[in-house]
């Protein structure tokens, strides 16, 4: 079987971040020979004519590769950030102690600006607030006239503008934004394939922009990186049209021994409710500089897809790393192996017995048939399963 047969192939799709290291036609080009299935454009570091450029870039290189890419784009939701550090950035180190002012100016290594105006209202003593990736870590331990008093307890470097992280009960703001509203109005018009919307809590906000303002508007993907999203995390799946494991932020919100087994049990309710999976964060972290993933980046992503994952998604890896292509190629060499290792047939037979004996009256002929019509398939060796549907339930089931 030739590379691209292969590609098409794959059970396990691949999400690419498109960014300056990969922009340009023959990096784009690049990528999608390598494996990506999905472009994503992340609004929260670009601006929307950078974004719209690149969008339309996409889908040339697609046309003239005669490969059908989709593009999601991820909406920034209610970001926090702190100000524009200094060139080069600076270090915060463990013992250290900063201060916290609401704002959008720059900052210092004595004074980090948040860009969250009701951060002296909300934060409170004893909450840890992490930065960028959740590297470094400081938790509040005063409050000094109109600023917050943090001490670092995990340090580590700044750069940029990194995201702060602020426990998501403690935030007072609307999901999606005035912004993402406006963002996601700009790329209904060109006709995007996917928005994903961050911090979710509800299953209200998903459908603020999943069936109220635009109908026939792209797949709505929910990011699940709260508690809140955690505990509301059926409701959630069926107002979405696909879920994301926000591996980040969610980690940043529970114990680092809890992240495995809520990505398998978020995992397991997708499949079970008929929605696509996305695994992300962190997949191949080292390749951002490194030419080969550590062997447990190998394995995490082996695991996504033995998890039952629809998609596995890069970041940095692809965004500025230093070789996006080799990232998306070696991906799909692990995805590839686990997808011929894995027993579809073993786990489907197992998926459907509980889907069956966990479904209510009414839907248990619908999934009765489906069960019958994906065996007869299997056992066919069928190339597709052709689904006459009013409302996607069928399909779904």
């Amino acid at each position: 079987m030739d590379r691209p047969t292969r590609l098409m192939d794959r059970r396990t799709k691949i999400i690419a971040t498109i960014g300056p290291a990969s922009d340009s036609e023959a990096a784009l080009k690049g990528l999608i020979h390598a494996g990506m299935d999905v472009a994503r454009l992340g609004l929260a570091h670009e601006s929307l004519e950078t974004a719209l450029e690149r969008f339309h870039r996409i889908r040339r290189v697609a046309a003239d590769v005669d490969r059908p890419i989709g593009i999601l784009v991820d909406l920034p939701g209610p970001k926090v950030r702190l100000g524009q550090l200094p060139d080069g950035g600076f270090a915060l180190t463990e013992g250290e102690e900063v201060l916290l002012e609401p704002g959008d100016g720059p900052s210092s290594t004595e004074r980090l600006t948040v860009s969250y105006d009701q951060l002296l209202r909300d934060v409170q003593v004893e909450d840890a607030l992490t930065f960028g990736d959740g590297a470094v870590v400081a938790r509040v331990v005063d409050r000094r006239g109109d600023a917050l008093v943090a001490r670092v307890v995990h340090g580590g470097p700044l750069r940029g503008r990194p995201g702060v992280h602020i426990p998501s009960d403690r935030l007072r703001v609307a999901t999606p934004t005035d912004e993402d509203l406006r963002l996601l109005d700009a790329f209904i018009e060109v006709d995007v394939d996917m928005a994903a919307l961050s911090f979710v809590r509800s299953a209200h906000d998903v459908r603020r922009i999943g069936t109220e303002p635009h109908p026939r508007g792209p797949l709505v993907v929910a990011k699940i990186e709260t508690r809140a999203a955690v505990e509301n995390l059926d409701a959630i799946i069926e107002a979405s049209g696909a879920i994301m494991v926000a591996r980040g932020d969610l980690g940043a919100e529970c114990a680092i021994e809890d992240l495995p087994h809520l990505q398998k049990r978020i995992i397991q309710r997708c499949i079970a409710l008929g929605r696509p999976a996305i695994t992300a964060t962190q997949m191949l972290e080292s390749m951002v500089a490194a030419p080969t993933p550590t062997r447990a980046e190998a394995s995490d992503v082996a695991n996504a897809v033995f998890d039952g994952s629809s998609a596995l998604m890069l970041s940095g890896e692809t965004a500025i790393g230093d070789d996006p292509v080799n990232a998306v190629a070696t991906m799909a060499r692990i995805a590839d192996r686990a997808d011929d290792e894995f027993d579809y047939p073993g786990w489907a037979g197992q998926l459907a017995a509980l889907h069956l004996h966990s479904s209510s009256e009414e839907d248990a002929v619908t999934n009765a048939m489906t069960m019958a019509a994906w065996r007869a398939a299997a056992e066919t060796d069928a190339a597709a399963i052709v689904c006459i549907s009013r409302t996607g339930f069928t399909v779904r089931s």
